[in-house]
């Protein structure tokens, strides 16, 4: 049995699974929780969020993040890869920066509008 808490809202349920009895979830006020601890035990992921070099403008820096989750043991690997991206300016927000990282099929996008 695995104790968690649950992330998916404020509530912050400590949820317990089952794992012996087909990751049965039990403790969540919603169903979200139960959907949370059994995908945070089978298929663990995170949004990663960052920064990319930005050129032309007077920020040098564009926030970015994955467009969905990614598996939580790529996460440490996309953000290596994010550090040898290099964008332009004019940035529009959801422009994508990094296509596919690591494999994932998630796209890394702009957070912000940056003009040159």
């Amino acid at each position: 049995m695995k104790e968690l808490i649950c992330i998916v809202c404020p509530n912050g349920c400590r949820i317990l699974v089952d794992e012996e009895n087909g990751y049965q979830v039990t403790g969540n006020a919603c169903p979200r929780g139960e959907e949370y601890g059994r995908t945070e035990l089978l298929y663990p992921s995170r949004v990663l969020t960052g920064t990319v070099r930005l050129h032309g403008a007077s920020l040098r820096r564009c926030p970015v993040k994955t467009k969905g989750p990614i598996p939580r043991d790529k996460l440490l690997e996309a953000a290596r890869a994010l550090s040898g991206v290099d964008a332009t300016a004019p940035v529009q927000a959801g422009d994508v920066l990094l296509p596919d990282v690591c494999g994932t099929g998630v796209d890394v996008v702009a957070t912000r509008s940056i003009l040159s």
